[in-house]
């Protein structure tokens, strides 16, 4: 049985990747397509129904983003948010007005009965974020909701079944947001929520099994939770017809190598590779300080480091990536948007002879990453590991990098996750490691005279690291954790907590 699709047409606001996530939390499958997509790729997935999205732009802008109105003939349910609402009002002979300030924020917003808002009337709390608003109803639409300042905060067309809502359902700050859209869902789309991740993993090991059984095929093994997960996949599928490359740079985190191949190659049996580079790295590195020539040297040196080993291999039929649809988000969607291949992951397709790229994770969201590959029986220490840059601590390592400070970077951030760990707090703080500074300072241990390095703590709050905001750690807690580092890792003398959100600053330190 072929599975029920809702589409989102993406109109480019900051909230259009939590729509779809949204949609497939609550067990029916969503997927984003630009704006403008053609009408036809549209009736191809069969929607059940269709959401438009916010964005920044004003309907009365002369390259305001707009749909095909044939979409309103396709007979399925369109709900419109924000941008998406004003839209469907102007396409339909409706009346958007520019208000003069714009409303930012919580409301208390008045919900009328309708199919939309079944089992949630009466007052609540939503999200608006808008300048632009609904002033006229076009024909056959009726107001479903207002606030004091928005007098059509929805409204509806049961009978070609068309919902436009001005506030975000899809932020947990709406109270009844959840709510709106499963009522849209299952109410009026009539979904069957047959959206689950136990379907998708045997779906993609069964379609792997099929295409890349007894071939060659090759995987560049990272550690990190996309790359896992992909490898996991495959090797399920082919078995020892995959073959995975890990580079250990020697600028990963304390036991990270041994924890990589205890598990894949020791637990699991992959037919996995392990390539100890780390006096090429640290030799290419050595005396280097800025930022952008540590990743520049690192690129380059991972890639040829990759294509020798490759090279012994020979030519392979398929390379395995662990692209995730954020990725093919980014890279395909909106005319406006900046394009870059997601195939081109550190340059790696372009030094390896192969037919074929396997992105099994291309069609998923992280945290739903994260859910395969609990499904699939992965340690939670590889699925819910910290996200890590490519450079490794190279780049928490402020100015020059040797082997010395890798030793004080690298147990100072075991310290660090090992105390946010046992003071429950690892899975409430989406990230959070130590950093090296360059800067030293006189201190007095054992009534001498100290002059050793600071360390930096950084630890965020965030939904996916666009922005983000310090986390609120229990000051017992942080003294605990300088204590052990000041007293534990030989020449730290300093801790030192970052309280800076993102913006201004972001959230590695290089």
């Amino acid at each position: 049985m072929k599975r029920q699709v809702v589409i989102v047409m993406d109109f480019g606001g900051q909230y259009n990747q939590l729509i779809v996530r949204r949609v497939r939390n609550l067990n029916v499958y969503g997927v984003m397509l630009p704006a403008d997509a053609d009408i036809e790729k549209i009736r191809s997935y069969e929607p059940i129904g269709i959401i438009f999205t916010g964005g920044p732009s004003s309907v009365f802008a002369p390259d305001a983003p707009t749909v095909n109105e044939a979409v309103y003939s396709l007979g399925v349910p369109v709900l419109g948010i924000c941008y998406g609402m004003q839209l469907i009002a102007k396409q339909f002979g409706g009346v958007v007005e520019h208000a003069e300030t714009r409303e930012y924020g919580r409301r208390e917003v008045q919900l009328e009965p309708s199919a939309l808002f079944d089992g949630i009337e009466g007052k609540s709390f939503c999200w608006m974020s808008h300048t632009d608003r609904v002033s006229v109803l076009p024909e056959g639409f009726s107001v479903t909701a207002k606030t004091e300042t928005c007098p059509i905060a929805a409204f509806s067309d049961d009978k070609r079944k068309i919902y436009g809502v001005q506030f975000h359902p899809e932020v947990v700050h709406t109270e009844k947001g959840t709510e709106v859209l499963k009522n849209f869902l299952y109410n009026i789309c009539h979904a069957a929520g047959d959206w689950k991740m136990e379907d998708f993993a045997a779906e993609q090991i069964a379609a792997i099994r099929e295409k890349a059984y007894g071939k060659k095929v090759l995987c560049a093994m990272s550690g990190g939770v996309d790359s896992a997960v992909a490898a996991t996949l495959v090797h399920k599928a082919v078995g020892d017809w995959l073959t995975c490359i890990f580079v250990d740079h020697g600028l990963l985190r304390k036991n990270e190598a041994e924890e990589v191949m205890s598990v894949f190659k020791d637990k699991m049996g992959m037919n996995l590779i392990e390539v100890d580079a780390s006096d090429m790295f640290l030799r290419d590195l050595k005396g280097v300080r800025d930022p952008e020539r540590k990743r520049k040297i690192i690129g380059k040196d991972f890639i040829d480091v990759f294509a020798s080993e490759a090279s012994r291999i020979g030519a392979v039929d398929y390379l395995v990536q662990g692209t995730i649809y954020p990725d093919v988000i980014e890279s395909g969607l909106g005319k406006s948007a900046v394009i870059k291949s997601h195939h081109n992951v550190g340059g790696l397709p372009s030094v390896v002879d192969f037919k074929e790229i396997i992105e099994p994770l291309k069609k998923l969201f992280k945290d739903e990453v994260r859910e395969v590959g609990l499904k699939l029986g992965l340690p939670e220490s590889i699925v819910m590991r910290q996200p890590f840059p490519g450079p490794g601590l190279a780049v928490r390592i402020i100015g020059n990098v040797t082997r010395k400070k890798i030793k004080i970077a690298q147990e100072a951030d075991a310290i660090f996750r090992e105390e946010i760990a046992l003071a429950g707090l690892d899975k409430k703080i989406w990230q959070y490691f130590a950093v090296l500074t360059d800067m030293r300072s006189v201190g007095v241990m054992g009534d001498e005279r100290t002059y050793d390095y600071t360390v930096a703590l950084r630890a965020v709050t965030s939904v996916d690291g666009m922005t983000a905001d310090w986390a609120d750690i229990p000051h017992d807690v942080l003294a605990k954790i300088s204590n052990r580092i000041v007293n534990e890792v030989k020449n730290v003398n300093r801790v030192v907590y970052d309280i800076t959100g993102k913006p201004p600053a972001t959230i590695e330190w290089e």
